[in-house]
Parts: structure tokens; sequence; C-alpha cells
């Protein structure tokens, strides 16, 4: 399992860096026409949302991320004034994109609110597509893994279908790591007591009912943007579709445009948890510019 759990993180950060270049271009045309079939790192362009990166960084989501983690590795556990902390201190010189989350959520703490209060009330998948670091220490347990997976998503983004988000994926992740296929996972708990008359189950069933059909083409029929209305049904029907084959699922979650990087990010965990670090393209985790730090802190926190 504890290489799993690496996995699981690696594959994350691999995906938010694959889909850099291409991120938030909504006309998928203009991807293939810029990029052509995104198969690797890249760097975004001069107009894009994040034009002080380089191929092989982050976005912003990815930069949370290892915010996350570091925080983690350093806790040895989730401590949100710990996370909360550092979070604040990467957006004081940010040379990054600042979403309306991360600015409606600054704005609360400047007013006196508190890490457990200050979330803002967007209902972005990011909050929860960031989650992955929480993978590496508590992917054996699914009650607390959904617990801070939770805690973590609600700093920034105090929304319920995020915090349904967060647990749900968590929940997945938790049952990969056991043995159990993404599908199954993910068919069982969207039918659980928990979930069966949330939103989470409407998502689910139309993200599995799409398998059959081209991925851009699904993923645009479910929505490009940001909302989790829009990416989660994505997220499910990359990983239904492309249970064995992570490569490809991280592909197609970049050529379906829009909001790539969380969407990949959520996908990549869960396919990371099922089938492992060979699954992950060794040129993509090689190409990644904090690939020695992230698999430091990462051998802190994995036994």
């Amino acid at each position: 399992m504890s290489d799993n759990k690496k996995a699981a993180v690696l594959a994350s950060f691999a995906a938010d860096s694959l889909a850099l270049g291409a991120h938030w271009i909504y006309d998928v045309e203009e991807i293939v026409n810029r990029f052509g079939r995104v198969t690797t790192l890249e760097k975004p362009g001069s107009d894009s949302y994040h034009p002080r990166r380089d191929k092989g960084e982050f976005t912003h989501y990815g930069d949370q991320m290892l915010v996350l983690l570091t925080s983690v590795a350093e806790r040895k556990a989730f401590d949100l004034e710990n996370f909360s902390r550092r979070w604040r201190q990467l957006f004081e010189d940010y040379d990054g994109y600042v979403d309306g989350a991360t600015k409606k959520t600054l704005g609360y703490y400047a007013k006196g609110k508190t890490a457990e209060n200050a979330g803002s009330h967007t209902g972005d998948f990011a909050g929860a597509a960031r989650m992955a670091p929480l993978v590496g220490l508590y992917g054996d347990d699914a009650d607390r893994l959904a617990e801070v997976a939770r805690a973590q998503a609600r700093m920034t983004h105090d929304d319920p279908n995020t915090l349904d988000t967060a647990e749900f994926f968590a929940r997945v992740t938790a049952a990969v790591l056991k043995g159990e296929s993404p599908r199954a996972a993910v068919e069982r708990l969207a039918a659980s007591e928990a979930f069966e008359m949330t939103p989470v189950a409407m998502w689910v069933e139309e993200g599995l009912k799409s398998g059959n059909e081209e991925s851009v083409a699904a993923i645009g029929k479910f929505g490009r943007a940001c909302e989790t209305p829009q990416v989660f049904p994505g997220v499910i029907h990359l990983i239904a579709k492309y249970e064995t084959d992570l490569r490809e699922a991280l592909i197609q979650a970049v050529m379906g445009g829009g909001d790539s990087a969380a969407r990949g990010s959520m996908t990549g965990m869960v396919l990371a948890a099922h089938l492992g670090m060979d699954a992950i393209p060794r040129e993509w985790t090689d190409g990644m510019k904090k690939i020695r730090e992230i698999l430091s802190l990462l051998d802190r926190i994995v036994g």
C-alpha cells in the first residue's frame, strides 16, 4: 500500500503539471492547434493565466497542494492552523494566478476570521482536488482521510458540494488502496447511505453513463468550467473509462479543456492508488521542477 500511496500523491502533482500549458483554455480546438495532443509537459503561453510559469512547474492548485504536503510532512498530521499559516504565506508575494476563492478567503482573514471560518462560499472543485498529500498519511483510514479532506477544502471552499466531493473521493481512494477497483468503489459509495440522496450520486451516474462517449465530447457535455457540478462527472468518466490506463486518462483530462488541472489531479490520485508507480510516465515526474522536494517530503510521511 505504501508505494500506491506515494503514487496517488505523485500522480496528482503530475496531472497538474501536465495541465499547466493548456490550463483554462476552453476552446479544445485551440489546444490542438497550439500543442497538438498533450502528452508531455508544456510551457504556458504569455497570454495564459500562468504566464510566469515554466514547463514542469505547477498551476496555483499544484502550488497549494505542495503547501499541504509540506505542512503534513512537518507535523506528521493534518494541522489546520499550520496549513492555514503556510497557505497565507504562499500568497504574500505570489507571482502566479490568484483565483476568486483565494481572494475571498484572504479577505475574510483580513477581517479577523480564522482557519475554521474564513473559507469562501465558492463551489469550485479545486478545493477538493488538492487533497492528495493527505492520502500519503491517512490512506489506510477512510474515516480520518474523509474528515481531513473536508477540513482542508473548507479552509478555502466552504461549500456543501465541494466538501461532499472531498469526502467522496477520499473514501474512494481509501477503498482503492485496500484493493477495490476504482469503478466498483465509485458505484458502491455513490449508493451508500452517506451519498445516495446527494448530488454526488447524480454526478456519478452521469459520469458512468458516458463511458462509451469520446472523452473530450463527454467533458464538454458536462461543462469545462471550475464549478463542482461540471468537473465531477468528467472525473468519473475518466476514472471509469481509463481504469487501467492512467496516462491516457490524464491526457484526456487536458484535451478536455477548461479546468483540466483540477479534473486531472483528482483522476490521477484515484487511478494511481489503483495502478501504482509504474503507471505514471517517468518523463512527467522527472520533468517536474520540484520532484526532489516532493519525493523527500513523501518519504517523511509514507512508511
